[in-house]
């Protein structure tokens, strides 16, 4: 029995996770959003910079990947999910939709309000300032945010809130 994964930031453009299928996929309901801080990736603890985190939101659909991952490797994927999403996440289940399978359940990763480095909404010009001036251990909050706007690009998805803010940093 495999696991799918949801991804809707990082994980689109960077998975390094091993997967036997990935497919686009859509959560009806969610809209991505820069309102999480990341104290440990693209910014420190004492100036964090603002990552993805799943919003609930009526009418609204947010387009990324489901990756299948091998029963051999759930127990070693988790673990490296659990870390690389240890900055407020926590696992939720989603129902996502794909043309090729219909339905999937499939695990993610989102930050909720409650979480010590929620950072909430701002406007896109804020959100672009302070983006524009964080840095972490796995680079430029700038590069987070280009990188997952070329990769939808790529994959034809429109975001609107990834590509005004994409188009403030440039």
């Amino acid at each position: 029995m495999s696991l799918w994964v949801f991804g809707y930031g990082s994980i689109i453009w960077r998975p390094n996770i091993p997967y036997i299928a990935a497919y686009r996929a859509t959560a009806v309901g969610w809209s991505r959003r820069f309102w999480q801080g990341s104290h440990d990736h693209r910014g420190t603890p004492e100036a964090p910079g603002r990552v993805l985190t799943l919003v609930p939101m009526n009418g609204e659909r947010c387009e990324g990947r489901v990756f299948e991952i091998p029963e051999s490797e759930i127990s070693s994927t988790l673990a490296l999910l659990d870390h690389r999403e240890k900055n407020g996440y926590e696992r939720q289940q989603l129902r996502v939709e794909t043309a090729e399978l219909g339905i999937v359940d499939a695990l993610t990763y989102i930050a909720p309000e409650h979480n010590e480095a929620w950072l909430g909404d701002a406007s896109a010009q804020m959100i672009a300032d302070h983006i524009r001036v964080s840095s972490g251990p796995s680079g430029s909050n700038t590069d987070y945010v280009l990188s997952l706007h070329d990769a939808l690009e790529a994959d034809d998805i429109q975001d609107a809130h990834i590509a005004q803010i994409a188009a403030l940093l440039r």
